[in-house]
């Protein structure tokens, strides 16, 4: 147990960790746990629509992979309280894929992790007229296009993380709003329009 702030960063390289992070439940624990902070199973399983009991046994496999831990000092035997050990958690896809089970782990995890960024945009476009209008006006969504080779495009992504990384050290403010910063780069090979 630890009364510290979480570690920023988190990197798998086992896909049966990252196997046993996949879980629907886990992930949704893990998502939870780093955007709203500390809480109880009870809590938690009311807001993931789970007994309480389902996400305590989720909250110790999660705890026994390392991700979470018990708050130091907080909750009772019964009603025990969590947090995420990290900030985020990163892996590197050529790390994975050829080793067994690997590269359906990273599939399903890529799935996921779209599916809960369609899920965030859709949810800021129910609740951006109730934002306050220094709020709408701070949003930035944004669609850049660049003809990139796969090495720039690398070093653009390390950039950009970089320049994250900082603010998240440097400029963060602690008890302002948490923003979301969805940063994607990727090739397709016909646009969808």
């Amino acid at each position: 147990m630890s009364d510290t702030a979480p570690e920023e960063t988190v990197d798998v390289t086992d896909p049966r960790t990252l196997r046993a992070l996949a879980h629907p439940i886990r992930t949704g624990l893990l998502a939870l746990l780093r955007s709203e902070g500390p809480s109880t199973a009870s809590r938690l399983g009311q807001r993931l629509g789970e007994s309480s009991g389902t996400t305590s046994y989720h909250l110790r496999q999660l705890a026994d992979l390392g991700f979470v831990e018990e708050v130091a000092g907080q909750g009772t035997a019964r009603e025990r309280w969590w947090r995420a050990r990290h900030r985020s958690t990163r892996w590197r896809t050529e790390d994975l894929v050829t080793q067994p089970g690997g590269r359906e782990v990273v599939e399903e995890l890529t799935h996921q992790s779209l599916g809960r960024q369609r899920r965030m945009l859709a949810a800021h476009a129910e609740q951006r007229e109730a934002l306050e209008p220094v709020w709408r006006d701070a949003v930035s969504l944004n669609d850049w296009a660049l003809h990139l080779s796969p090495e720039a495009t690398a070093a653009l992504a390390e950039e950009l993380n970089g320049v994250l990384a900082r603010w998240r050290a440097e400029r963060e403010e602690p008890g302002q709003p948490l923003v979301h910063v969805l940063l994607d780069l990727f090739p397709l090979t016909e646009d969808p329009a």
